[in-house]
């Protein structure tokens, strides 16, 4: 595949994820090759030690459309901006490894798109959205977050956190090189890590006036071993606060690349 022509990327960042990952990445390909446009499939690796590498090369080598980033282990927000810098699709997705978000969800955020979004983001909340198989207390903990989000940084929405968000390229590009928190210097991390780009990303959109919808989806929970979660909510708490202290200090700075739809109408895309 010419990535120059695609439609769509789809970002996917992997940490230790050797058992999951090979399925679920059937269930990608499975899904690009139903639709009518050309996609770009970005695996970026957290610097795993398992045979995540392995098993991401063996598909590569099977399916031009799919190629692979290794990165060192910096963490969640590192991996996904790697590959949201690195993708070439007029439209770029970023989604989970287990895909706790079916992508057949995609058709509610193109039609977003067709009406002159520039990032359109999956929400758990709200008419329309489901929760399936999530516990009473991690439902809790995400609003408990969620109020702090929106007591310090953003009013307007109810669930930042949902890993499934799409941008036009050029939202993409532009967002993410302005992060902050885990840009380029962001240091080693240990195991998995949760934290507040999320926030910082969609800060960043509503500061330098991008259009922003969110999209009620379904949604999956799964039980990752990976995080610590009194520990990462704690440094996402952190997270949110210090994104109102860097804008406060002036180191979100105007953005040069002119803004605006890119694309056109999406492509008719099929379940």
């Amino acid at each position: 595949m010419n990535s120059e022509e695609a439609y769509l990327t789809i970002v996917i960042p992997a940490y230790n994820e050797e058992k999951r990952l090979p399925a679920n990445l059937e269930k990608v390909l499975a899904f690009v090759q139903a639709q009518p446009y050309e996609t770009e499939i970005i695996i970026v690796d957290d610097g795993s030690t398992d045979g995540t590498v392995a098993a991401v090369r063996a598909f590569a080598g099977r399916h031009p459309r799919l190629r692979l980033i290794e990165n060192d282990h910096r963490g969640k927000a590192y991996t996904v901006r790697t590959g949201m810098l690195a993708a070439t699709g007029r439209y770029v997705l970023f989604t989970d490894a287990d895909l706790p978000t079916p992508l057949e969800e995609l058709g509610k955020m193109f039609a977003a798109m067709e009406a002159g979004y520039d990032v359109v983001i999956g929400s758990r909340e709200g008419l329309g959205a489901r929760r399936v198989g999530e516990p009473w207390y991690r439902h809790f903990m995400g609003r408990v977050f969620n109020f702090v989000v929106r007591l310090v940084a953003l009013r307007q929405f109810q669930d930042t956190q949902c890993g499934f968000k799409l941008f036009t390229r050029e939202a993409a590009h532009d967002l993410f090189r302005r992060l902050r928190l885990y840009g380029d210097d962001a240091k080693p991390a240990k195991g998995g890590t949760l934290t507040g780009f999320d926030v910082e990303v969609l800060y960043l959109a509503v500061k330098f006036g991008y259009k922003v919808k969110d999209v009620p989806v379904e949604w999956h929970y799964g039980e990752s071993s990976k995080v610590h979660p009194v520990r990462e909510s704690i440094r996402m708490f952190q997270d949110v606060v210090r994104i109102r202290l860097n804008d406060w200090r002036g180191r979100y700075r105007q953005p040069v690349a002119a803004k605006g739809q890119m694309g056109g109408r999406p492509p008719e895309a099929h379940d």
